[in-house]
Parts: C-alpha cells; structure tokens; sequence
C-alpha cells in the first residue's frame, strides 16, 4: 500500500507539533507517544512531567484575529480529547495523575497553558 500524501495543512500542523515537542522537551518533558488516535480522536502529544501524563493539544494559528489558537478549541475538540485520553489511559495499569496542556501559537508567540482542560 502506497503511503498517503499529506495536505499542505497537515504538513504545517506536523511542523508545529515537532516544534511543540522540542519545545516541551527543552522544558524538562519526555515524549511517551505521538500522534495517538482512535475511533474517538487524536492526542497529539503524551507527555511525562516527573509523575504527570500530561496529554498535549498543540495549536496553531497565523492570524489571532478571530480569536486565536487557544479560543479555536470548542466543546466538541474537547470530546474527542478526553475520548481519546481515556482509551489511552486502558493500557495502563495504574491510573496516573493526568493533565491536558495545550500548545498555543498565535504567529510567532507561543503560549504554554497547563492544565487548560479540565475533567470531571
């Protein structure tokens, strides 16, 4: 089977996520997975900070005129976030601390929002 041809969108969002990972990485995280997907979704980055998985939504956007990267992610994102975490938590065999993070750039300006989503 032939391999498939990414979009010019999908290539951009795979230089962003590598961009987060280095970033994060410098900032003292270890990669454990990425690009996790399922039947409910996609992680684009687990992460470990010290005990922490801390599962990583990375995103991006050139124009923060319409509300920038952080404000692009609506309840139905965050479904298929959580969705998505807890079938990667199934492989684990103790439930560890967890958080969601996101990687915000709006151009050239990257925020780093910890524990941005939050589950009940």
């Amino acid at each position: 089977m032939w391999p498939q041809k990414r979009s010019p969108q999908q290539e951009q969002g795979r230089y962003w996520e590598q961009y987060a990972l280095t970033w994060l990485r410098a900032r003292g995280l270890t990669l454990i997975e990425a690009n996790f997907r399922c039947a409910g979704g996609e992680i684009d980055l687990v992460m470990r900070d010290g005990a922490t998985v801390v599962f990583v939504e990375v995103r991006q956007r050139d124009d923060p005129q319409h509300g920038g990267a952080a404000a692009s992610i609506g309840p139905a994102k965050i479904r298929r976030l959580v969705c998505a975490a807890r079938w990667w938590l199934l492989r684990c065999e103790r439930l560890p601390p967890c958080r969601f993070d996101v990687i915000a750039i709006d151009g050239e300006h990257l925020d780093w929002l910890r524990d941005a989503i939050q589950v009940d």
